[in-house]
């Protein structure tokens, strides 16, 4: 069952650009900002359905009684280097390093159709970069590369499950605005996870709803 139903069609497009709005910065590394994005992202909750707002809460909820110390430390112990979970979405399609990169190519070509330079500094495949693209920038091709790679995001949020973490609910908002996938599409994700790539403050600015 899909969310974003409860306001009418007409609101379906600004409910999914809020959700990808506040997951990106739930997604962000955490830094001393962390409480002010926790706290923009509860703000966005009066503005969503009930379904998005419970699972925005849930993520936001687990991240709020962290101090930011312990904030950076989880964050790095879910998609730091090694872990099976990673925000790098090419990081999922591909194991050889020379793949991503033809791989991360539709996210550089739809960042300049839409006359924003590649992101300095991360990945423009970093799933927070996307999800900020989507929100800010241009939400059709936002959308459109966020269901392209609909199934590793699917997978990302599959692992963030399997090992309790609070950013899983932040996916799953993120995959309810998109197309369901087959599980046995999930299952055959053969990317490993491994991610040593951040985004830095600078790319994950949006602290109020989209208009």
């Amino acid at each position: 069952m899909k969310w974003g139903r409860e306001h009418g069609r007409r609101s379906a497009v600004l409910q999914h650009r809020t959700v990808w709005q506040g997951s990106a910065l739930l997604l962000h590394r955490p830094d001393e900002r962390i409480a002010a994005r926790l706290a923009s992202v509860e703000e966005m909750l009066g503005h969503l359905d009930s379904g998005f707002a419970m699972a925005l809460g849930r993520a936001t909820a687990g991240l709020r009684n962290l101090d930011t110390r312990t904030a950076v430390g989880g964050h790095a112990l879910t998609f730091g280097p090694g872990k099976n979970c990673s925000l790098l979405l090419t990081h999922w399609m591909a194991d050889d390093n020379r793949d991503r990169v033809v791989h991360r190519q539709p996210f550089v070509d739809a960042y300049r159709a839409a006359g924003a330079p590649p992101p300095a500094g991360a990945m423009p495949d970093h799933l927070a970069v996307v999800l900020e693209f989507a929100a800010n920038v241009d939400p059709e091709a936002g959308r459109q590369l966020l269901v392209d790679h609909r199934v590793e995001i699917a997978a990302l949020q599959r692992a963030l499950s399997a090992v309790g973490s609070p950013y899983a609910h932040a996916v799953a908002a993120v995959c309810a605005t998109l197309p369901d996938v087959d599980a046995r599409a999930i299952r055959s994700v053969k990317g490993s996870g491994s991610n040593a790539e951040t985004v830095g403050s600078q790319h994950v600015h949006l602290d109020h709803p989209p208009k």
